[in-house]
């Protein structure tokens, strides 16, 4: 096999594993997963599967950033839906798939750390949320839906803290209700008479 077809063979396995690890991650849990598992239901042993990525800090990363991709396809690149749109989908999406929540709150933890593999992502991803956001915001104000005097920069850090602090809420009570949330202080915080839609 040349060296172009190994090459392309590794980032299709790598592209498995991110793909399963999604799954088992959303199934199990970030407690309740472990390697091994991931490892077998992709078909290599542990130092296989490792062998893709630098540790497993590095494959948590790797999977978050996954998840920000087929979300993304699933709620976003259709074009249908704005970035205030596809916050409340992919919140709503989110008690579907438990075991991402709470891979994302402990790597988020984690992320405080400037030498931990997951900072880079968290920089890479609130910063993209934000400035869709904010985008959003503008865009509103362009058409008139928004005030013109709101901050959008301002108003997107605060619906990324809302996102964030409401999956914290719905791991500890399920009942939250994390979509719904987000889209009242939406309409409170841009005054937005149609809200999210």
């Amino acid at each position: 096999m040349t060296a172009r077809g190994s090459y392309a063979k590794g980032v299709a396995r790598r592209e498995e594993i991110l793909r399963v690890a999604l799954a088992v991650f959303a199934r199990e849990g970030y407690r309740g997963t472990s390697l091994r598992e991931v490892a077998r239901e992709v078909g290599v042993s542990l130092p296989g599967l490792m062998h893709y990525f630098e540790s497993k800090e590095h494959l948590f990363a790797a999977i978050l950033r996954e998840r920000d991709a087929v979300d993304y396809e699933e709620f976003a690149a259709a074009g249908s839906q704005d970035a205030i749109e596809g916050l409340v989908a992919v919140m709503r999406h989110n008690s579907d798939v438990p075991g991402l929540v709470e891979l994302y709150l402990t790597m988020a933890a984690a992320a405080g750390d400037a030498e931990h593999p997951v900072r880079g992502f968290f920089v890479d991803h609130v910063t993209a949320v934000r400035r869709s956001i904010a985008d959003v915001v503008r865009d509103r104000q362009a058409s008139g839906r928004v005030t013109a005097g709101i901050d959008p920069e301002h108003v997107a850090r605060v619906m990324v803290a809302l996102a964030d602090g409401l999956q914290v809420q719905w791991t500890l009570d399920p009942s939250v209700d994390m979509a719904g949330d987000l889209e009242r202080a939406w309409a409170l915080l841009v005054g937005d008479a149609g809200a999210v839609r």
